[in-house]
C-alpha cells in the first residue's frame, strides 16, 4: 500500500473508533489556528452573507455582468476580503467575470473561529449560498487560499477551472514551520495522516479533469517555487507561469500587466458554458 494510502487509512480507522462519529481535526486545534491564522476585523463595504453551521460569513460578491463566469476567491491566511475591494475587484471583473471574495471565519465581520478543517467544511456553503452551477464557476486561491480553492473543484469536480497563486503543495510542511505535533496532543504520524486526508492537494489535482492555471514567483522567500512546480504536476492539465519580480506578498503588484495577462488568456481559454438557466 502506498504512504499516502496507509495514511489516509490510519485517519480512517480512528475516526470510526467512535462509531462512525468524526471527532474534531487536529487541524482545527486552538495552538495551530493561533498560529495560523491572522484576521483582522476589516469588512467590505457591501457583504454577501454566507450562513455555514456555526459562522456567517461576511463575503463579498462583485457582478457587473450578465451570463458571466465567477471567480470564487480565497484569499492567504494575513489577508481579509477588504483587502481585495474595490482595486483587486476593479481589475478581475475587467477580465468579464465575476467575482465571489470568500471570507474566512473569524476574519473580517465574519462569525466563528478559524480552523484548517472547519474552513474546508466551509467551502460547499459559499458554492451553496452563490446558486450559480458549478460549471459556471473559477475556483482561485492564493496562498492558504489554494487550499480552499483546490477544495472546491474536489468537492465540485463540474467547476470548469483553477488558478492557484503563490499556493501551496505541501501543507504538512507549512504546518511543522509553526507548531509541534506534541503541542496539538498528538503524534507526528496522526497529524501527518490528517493532513493527508484533510488537506492534501496531490489526489484532489490529480483527480480533476478541469484546466488548472499556476501563477507563483520565481524567488518567492515564504513558500518557495518548488510547491508551484510541484502542484502543476499533480494536475492534468496545467500551466505553470513563474513570474521574474517580486516576492510572496507583492506577487500581483510586481507583476501586473504578465499577471493579468496571464489571467486573462486563461480565462479566454475556457470553454464558454451553455447559457441554459442563467438569469
Amino acid at each position: 500500500m502506498a504512504l499516502h494510502d496507509l495514511l489516509a487509512a490510519t485517519v480512517v480507522m480512528r475516526h470510526s473508533k467512535q462509531e462512525g462519529a468524526v471527532p474534531p481535526s487536529i487541524l482545527d486545534h486552538p495552538t495551530l489556528s493561533e498560529r495560523y491564522f491572522f484576521p483582522r476585523r476589516d469588512a467590505p463595504p457591501s457583504i454577501f452573507s454566507v450562513e455555514c453551521q456555526d459562522a456567517r460569513l461576511a463575503c463579498a460578491y462583485v457582478a457587473p455582468h450578465r451570463n458571466a463566469l465567477t471567480l470564487v476567491h480565497f484569499h492567504g491566511n494575513g489577508e481579509v476580503v477588504a483587502d481585495s475591494i474595490p482595486e483587486l475587484a476593479a481589475d478581475l471583473t475587467a477580465l468579464g467575470v465575476n467575482v465571489l471574495f470568500a471570507e474566512y471565519r473569524g476574519y473580517g465581520a465574519s462569525t466563528g473561529k478559524p480552523g484548517m478543517a472547519r474552513i474546508l467544511d466551509d467551502v460547499p456553503e459559499i458554492v451553496k449560498a452563490l446558486s450559480i452551477p458549478p460549471n459556471r464557476l473559477v475556483a482561485f486561491g492564493r496562498s492558504l487560499g489554494s487550499l480552499y480553492a483546490v477544495e472546491l473543484v474536489h468537492r465540485f469536480p463540474e467547476t470548469v477551472g483553477l488558478i492557484i497563486e503563490s499556493g501551496i503543495a505541501d501543507p504538512l510542511e507549512r504546518i511543522l514551520l509553526r507548531v509541534r505535533p506534541e503541542e496539538l496532543g498528538t503524534t507526528a504520524d496522526e497529524l501527518a495522516a490528517e493532513v493527508c486526508a484533510r488537506l492534501d492537494p496531490q489526489p484532489k489535482l490529480n483527480a480533476y479533469l478541469g484546466p488548472v492555471l499556476v501563477l507563483h514567483a520565481e524567488d518567492d522567500s515564504m513558500v518557495n517555487a518548488g510547491h508551484a512546480v510541484r502542484n502543476a504536476g499533480y494536475a492534468k492539465r496545467a500551466t505553470l507561469r513563474l513570474l521574474p519580480e517580486g516576492d510572496h506578498n507583492n506577487i500581483f503588484d510586481e507583476n501586473r500587466e504578465e499577471y493579468l495577462a496571464a489571467l486573462a488568456e486563461f480565462l479566454k481559454g475556457i470553454e464558454k458554458p451553455s447559457l441554459g438557466g442563467r438569469t
